[in-house]
Parts: C-alpha cells; structure tokens; sequence
C-alpha cells in the first residue's frame, strides 16, 4: 500500500498509528459531528430494543425501565463495538474506532471503552468534558478515548 499524496483521494491508513490530522486530516473531517448523529441514532435503536423487550418483563419492565436502557446499551455498544469497532449509528456514519497502535477495538478493549462510556455518562461534569474534548482536541477524543488511546475516525476506502 502506497501512502496517500495530496493529489490522491484515496485514503492510506498506517496499521502501526493512528493518522496525523494534519497529514491526513480527511480521517478526521466531520467526525465530532457525525460522532454525534451516530450517538443519536444508537440511543433510538437501544430504545427501540428496550421497547421491544418490555413485552417479555410482562411490562415490569417499565418500573426498572432506566435500568433496562442502561444495560441493554451497555450489551449493544459493547458487541457492535467487538465485531466492528463501530456500532451501527458508527457505521451508518461511516466512523469507526481505532486503538493508539491504529489496530481496530478488540472485545477487551471495547469492553473498557463502554465501560468508559457508560460511566462518563452516569456524571455530567465528566461528560461535558468529553463533549468539548471531542469538539476541541486535536484527534476528536472524549475522555475515555484519551484513557484507553482510541479515537473515532472516517472510515477508510
């Protein structure tokens, strides 16, 4: 694979890094905002899945629903996250997940980004931050992605 020059408009993607955004900055084009359209549908299809699973609680479900949420999404994003370093508002995106070393997320490593994810969310401050480390920050990364060395980035090709 030949690196990507500025007269391409192909994307290289170098298996040992993650891209330079200002060498490569087409990696990181759109991505905070697309990082949150992803999120937006995510939430709706793990609402769609809670809802569908409220039947099966014989609706009992609606009285520990914020917990149903809680754990459904943490299942969701883990799995999607393992089998394809994105979930599906990721991937309709077109943004996945990479590791520090430019590799895509293991189940391990997916495991601690929900992990993060989920508990950034449980405080708002933590969560603010991340929010404006991902609109700021030179890669894009909330916290947990700083933590874990990830960031979300186009998909390549």
């Amino acid at each position: 694979m030949d690196p990507t020059g500025p007269e391409t408009t192909t994307m290289y993607y170098d298996a040992l890094s993650l891209p330079d955004p200002d060498a490569q900055p087409e990696f990181y084009a759109g991505v905070p905002v697309k990082r949150f359209l992803a999120w937006v549908v995510d939430v709706l299809l793990i609402l769609l899945l809670c809802l569908l699973i409220l039947p099966f609680t014989a609706f009992t479900g609606l009285f520990f629903f914020p917990l149903l949420m809680l754990v459904t999404g943490f299942l969701y994003r883990w799995a999607t996250l393992a089998g394809g370093s994105s979930t599906w508002g990721m991937r309709l995106m077109s943004i996945e997940l990479r590791r520090l070393d430019g590799e895509r997320l293991d189940g391990g490593t997916a495991f601690m980004h929900t992990l993060g994810y989920s508990l950034s969310m449980a405080f708002f401050l933590v969560q603010f931050v991340s929010m404006v480390l991902m609109a700021t920050s030179y890669r894009g990364q909330g916290v947990s992605d700083y933590l874990l060395g990830t960031t979300a980035v186009n998909r390549a090709g």
